[in-house]
């Protein structure tokens, strides 16, 4: 399980004059997924490193490779929208089972 902190959006909070929005940000499943691998790899991972894990995992979820699940809902778009509200946590599932090389 990975664990992203979820930005508020203050655009959002003085365009609609709204308090929901400093409650819950909507946020691009997309958006969700890379700020996840970039978790995931660290600071100190290589730019070029972390490029190549974020375009590949994006691929690789536009492909239907596998599903994310945010917050105990699955998503299989990445242009679908998800409300998160201060953390946000995101595991990731295979559509289908890999056998091991022996």
């Amino acid at each position: 399980m990975i664990r992203i902190s979820v930005p508020i959006d203050v655009n959002a909070v003085a365009v609609s004059a709204s308090a929901a929005f400093a409650l819950a940000t909507p946020l691009r499943v997309e958006d969700v997924v890379v700020a996840a691998v970039i978790e995931a790899l660290g600071s100190r991972a290589p730019q070029d490193k972390r490029e190549r894990a974020v375009r590949r995992t994006l691929e690789r979820l536009n492909a239907g490779d596998f599903v994310v699940e945010i917050d105990g809902r699955h998503y299989d778009d990445g242009n679908a929208v998800v409300v998160c509200a201060g953390t946000a946590s995101l595991r990731f599932f295979a559509r289908r089972a890999y056998t091991r090389a022996a």
